[in-house]
């Protein structure tokens, strides 16, 4: 049975903010410590999203290693096999490193233009805030993807943290992605 917490996180959906920038909301079990060693620590990091090194410093290199069947026992959609199977490697810098309470990069190879991610982490009695705002999607249906992405990891990041089963994730990814389309096909790019 899911906590009320939980149940308001999977209802939460990724707000326009601006021409191209989505922004996501969370609260999550802390401490802020723990909840940033899954944003930086590559074996934490891709239990939920992706692996890959991250050099703890502004201006070093973040790599993202997307291997979605670390992440899921679900098959994926064709589209997706390679990836899931495989994997792929993108990669960025790191813009801003103030641990345990922000972590931005600029993110490379996920279409033109490049993209910037940002995640701030705020302590609120026993839980912590995950604020992340993604920014510069230059369409509306890589913001759609971006969009429904995040939405889908970061509940496998609460998953995580509360150290219960894994959510769903393709099963949902397609459509949450419709769902995002739809929401987001008056907005501004």
């Amino acid at each position: 049975m899911q906590t009320q917490a939980q149940q308001a996180n999977d209802k939460t959906y990724g707000e326009v903010l601006e021409s191209g920038a989505v922004r996501f909301e969370r609260m999550l079990p802390g401490p802020v410590e723990r909840v940033w060693s899954y944003l930086v620590e590559d074996g934490k990091r891709a239990t939920w999203f992706c692996g890959g090194e991250t050099e703890p410093r502004s201006g070093g290199r973040i790599d993202l290693f997307f291997k979605h069947s670390r992440i899921t026992d679900e098959a994926p959609p064709e589209s997706a096999r390679k990836m899931n199977d495989e994997g792929a490697l993108m990669s960025g810098t790191v813009t801003v490193y103030e641990p345990p309470y922000r972590l931005a990069f600029n993110w490379v190879g996920m279409g033109d233009p490049d993209s910037d991610v940002e995640i701030e982490l705020t302590s609120v009695g026993d839980e912590v805030r995950l604020v992340l705002i993604h920014r510069r999607l230059a369409t509306k249906s890589r913001m759609a993807m971006v969009s429904s992405g995040w939405h889908l990891h970061l509940g496998l990041l609460e998953d995580q943290l509360l150290g219960q089963v894994p959510r769903p994730f393709w099963s949902a990814h397609e459509p949450l992605m419709a769902e995002y389309t739809q929401m987001q096909r008056d907005a501004a790019l």
